[in-house]
Formats: structure tokens, sequence, C-alpha cells
């Protein structure tokens, strides 16, 4: 009798394992939502938006807050505020709209000793579409300019030694 029970035993679990383990139904399947299609279509979500106030900011780290500004051609106002703490004798920025073709490196060499011009070279100063003045931390300066020529437009800083972090481009459309 025992060796029947035992036999029995091992059968039912052996049955048990077999269905347990075994394919769910279809029926156990759980539905899955589709993906919402609530948001539209964007044609490039990463372009900034075009704008004719531009604002942009400086810190203590040698950083813009952003590389690329978009903006309609026209009149253009332009905000640099620097958010840093440092004062500009240590840590200035200005950002300096340069015409196209403007050899970069020859500007910025020539900026170090324009310190008194607040780092744009006067010889250079053809070069140059607009610049803000250079501020320290907690300071911002307002530029009013117009570009009424489409195109892409380097930025920079041109405070001795920033201009390795501190450049983008400014695209006017």
């Amino acid at each position: 009798m025992k060796k029947s029970f035992k036999i029995t035993l091992v059968s039912a679990f052996a049955i048990f394992s077999l269905f347990s383990c075994g394919k769910k139904k279809s029926t156990d399947i759980e539905p899955v939502a589709a993906p919402s299609i609530e948001e539209p279509y964007k044609e490039n979500p990463i372009a900034t938006p075009v704008a004719t106030n531009l604002l942009i900011e400086s810190n203590d780290q040698m950083q813009y807050s952003v590389t690329e500004l978009r903006a309609p051609s026209g009149k253009i106002t332009l905000t640099l505020k620097h958010v840093g703490k440092m004062e500009k004798i240590a840590m200035g920025h200005n950002l300096v709209i340069l015409k196209p073709g403007t050899d970069i490196s020859d500007f910025t060499l020539k900026a170090v000793d324009a310190k008194d011009t607040d780092y744009i070279p006067v010889s250079e100063k053809a070069k140059v579409i607009a610049h803000t003045k250079i501020i320290g931390g907690g300071e911002s300066d307002v530029i009013e300019f117009t570009i009424n020529e489409p195109g892409t437009y380097d930025f920079i800083c041109s405070f001795p030694g920033h201009i390795s972090m501190m450049k983008g481009k400014l695209i006017v459309e």
C-alpha cells in the first residue's frame, strides 16, 4: 500500500508540474494599450525657437547657457546675464557677434590687449556686428542690433582665455 501511495503521489506531482509550467492560453494574455499620439509632429524638435528677444546666460564656469540662438532677420534684442558671483576682473564675460568670414583665432589674439575697449580690438571693429560690454557676476547687458541677411553668425566671449568654451552660433532666418 505504501508503494502504491508513493507512486500515486509522484504521478500527481508530475501531472501538476506539467500543467502548471505549460503555455498560457491566449485568453490569459493581458491586453497592452497602444501608444498615445497626443503630441503633434514636430518638424525639428532639437531646434531652438525663433525669437526677436534673445536671452543668454553666462556663469563662473566659463559657459554660455546655450550654444545656438535663432532669430528672424531684422531688429534683434539680446540680453546677456551673468548668473555667477565672480567679479568681472576675474570672470568677466561679453558676447560678440562676428561677421561671416572673421578669423576667430586672430580676433581673440588681438582681443587680449584690448581691455580698455571691453576686449574688442579697435583694429577688428569692422568685423563686429554687435557686442555687449564686459559684465561680472549678477550683472547683465542688453544690446539691440539689426541683421537683415539670413545666415549663420559666430558669437564668442572675447575675455582672455574664454574662447575655447564660450562660443556658439546665431542663426538668422
